[in-house]
């Protein structure tokens, strides 16, 4: 009988965030897979459990562990994976195995848990409709714009000897953006600080200590007013052969890029969504 592949987030910094069910699974494995032995190890001694054998599972062997692994598991054995902190497979090794695992038809269970990603967005009381994560920011210029550029909430991880030079170069292009820089999650000195891509700028300057999420607003429609006409043109000529205003617009938005409400607006006036 196969085994299973289990998921198991791990606390960001706060160790009473595991939760019960987390805390089975890591009693109940076979093998830990996780991104550092001696991390995970410790992690063991403090919840004051005897761990079981503990596999290296990072991003420059995880190609070559995942055949291993996957066989471990057709043969029976139970799996489970984490990352030294948060949830695996989000800025982490892990979609490779789980990935592995799903084509074989192998039981892959993920437990929720911990996530700095979303603890931030929260904690920056910035709009939650609609967000996206970026992984760690981008450092040209060009993709700066790209990400000021979005119309959802964007989250990033960035590093603190790199915040000071990011926030400076953010405020550069837009430095009204309202934002919220979150330091050391879950931890004792936790500390959520908003305001203005500008005003964060001035506070962050010089060196910085801590794990840190960036958290930045949506742009507004007139931050970037963006020329649509060619795609409404295209639309337009959709529809006048036969096509559906609605469908043609999600057609025409997959193809240019631009929003599909945006489109059917300024064809007919309406909004698509009513």
């Amino acid at each position: 009988m196969a085994g299973r592949l289990t998921v198991c987030p791990t606390p960001i910094g706060n160790l009473e965030d595991l939760s019960p069910r987390a805390r089975r699974a890591l009693v109940e494995t076979d093998i830990v897979a996780c991104e550092d032995t001696r991390r995970t190890g410790l992690l063991y001694e403090r919840l004051e459990i005897e761990h079981p054998r503990l596999v290296s599972f990072h991003d420059a062997n995880e190609a070559e562990r995942v055949p291993g692994l996957v066989q471990q598991i057709e043969r029976g054995a139970r799996v489970t994976l984490t990352s030294d902190a948060g949830t695996p497979a989000v800025s982490d090794p892990g979609y490779r195995l789980v990935r592995a695992c799903a084509d074989r038809g192998l039981e892959v269970e993920v437990l929720p848990g911990p996530s700095a990603i979303i603890t931030a967005l929260v904690a920056s009381a910035l709009p939650v409709d609609r967000w996206r994560f970026e992984g760690f920011l981008p450092r040209r210029g060009g993709e700066l714009e790209r990400i000021l550029a979005a119309p959802e909430t964007v989250v990033a991880f960035e590093s603190p000897r790199r915040i000071s030079e990011s926030l400076a170069a953010l405020a550069a292009i837009a430095a009204d953006r309202p934002a919220a820089v979150c330091r050391e999650l879950s931890k004792l000195h936790e500390e959520v600080s908003r305001g203005t891509l500008g005003e964060l700028a001035r506070r962050y300057r010089g060196d910085v200590k801590g794990e840190i999420v960036l958290v930045i607003g949506p742009a507004l429609d007139d931050e970037h007013p963006e020329d649509i006409s060619f795609a409404v043109d295209a639309l337009r000529h959709l529809v006048q052969s036969g096509a559906r205003p609605r469908a043609a617009a999600s057609v025409v938005a997959a193809l240019t890029g631009t929003r599909a409400n945006d489109l059917y607006r300024a064809l007919t006036g309406r909004d698509a969504r009513r």
